[in-house]
């Protein structure tokens, strides 16, 4: 129930609309595919409802993985992840970095996805505000998500990203029931289902070393020939390296478009 109650928090919080925008005015049918249709699915239509939680739990992720990466890269982080006080700091480190990858992707995401037409307050008051709701957005969803793993069931932040990606799900199905013969809908239900299970098994398996301990004497008793295994992950990383490419898929795309509407605009 308490990893219920938080998800329909997450949920609200991907409706509720930026304040300074007309809704009415937004453009309809969502997102023109691509990395920002790719992007939208994971937040559960926030994306597009340009919602205080429109960037997720996604810069989050970017900032954990990047922190990782310097783990391996600085002996100093590798020091830190030794003891309690080190992981504390990794920690800290990672809200911080993830506070200016929120604020870096929030003025893209307003200048490039926002109709200035859609704004009904000052502009450049609007992009300021914004920038600042949507950075605590993603701190909020960011704590959810803490909050679930601690309290709940499961990893808080896959069930975040669970949770946006499934409440797309019966919207897509009734779509697509609608768009293709009954035969072919149902050759790809049976397709998807064989997908879904290829994943599970993938992620799933594990490989089994096996381990041989030699004989020892000790105190006239026998030790050791015991035969154990050592097991090993087929997909020891999951879904996460997947998730962080579609982050660095994002960014490019977003400074491509900000910068000419950026500089028309200043012009």
């Amino acid at each position: 129930m308490y990893t219920l109650l938080l998800l329909v928090v997450f949920r609200l919080g991907c409706y509720i609309v930026l304040p300074g925008i007309e809704p009415t005015l937004l453009p309809k049918g969502g997102s023109k595919g691509g990395v920002f249709g790719f992007l939208d699915t994971f937040l559960g239509g926030a994306f597009n409802n340009v919602a205080i939680f429109a960037l997720g739990i996604m810069p989050y992720i970017s900032a954990s993985i990047i922190v990782q990466l310097l783990q391996v890269a600085l002996p100093s982080f590798q020091k830190m992840q030794q003891d309690d006080s080190g992981r504390k700091q990794l920690t800290q480190i990672t809200r911080y970095l993830t506070i200016g990858i929120t604020f870096a992707q929030s003025f893209g995401f307003l200048t490039t996805q926002v109709p200035k037409e859609a704004i009904i307050v000052n502009y450049n008051f609007f992009i300021f505000s914004s920038m600042i709701i949507l950075t605590g957005g993603t701190m909020f969803t960011m704590w959810l998500g803490e909050r679930i793993t601690d309290k709940g069931l499961g990893n808080g932040t896959s069930m975040l990203i669970m949770i946006g990606i499934v409440s797309r799900f019966p919207v897509a199905l009734i779509k697509e029931f609608n768009l293709r013969p009954p035969l072919v809908f149902v050759v790809e239900m049976v397709v998807l289902f064989f997908v879904v299970m290829a994943v599970v098994l993938i992620t799933q398996a594990v490989r089994k070393i096996h381990i041989q301990y030699a004989r020892q004497v000790v105190g006239g008793k026998i030790m050791g020939n015991q035969r154990q295994y050592l097991p090993l992950k087929l997909n020891s990383a999951g879904v996460m390296p997947i998730i962080f490419a579609q982050s660095l898929m994002f960014v490019p795309s977003m400074i491509s478009q900000a910068f000419p509407i950026v500089m028309r605009r200043l012009g």
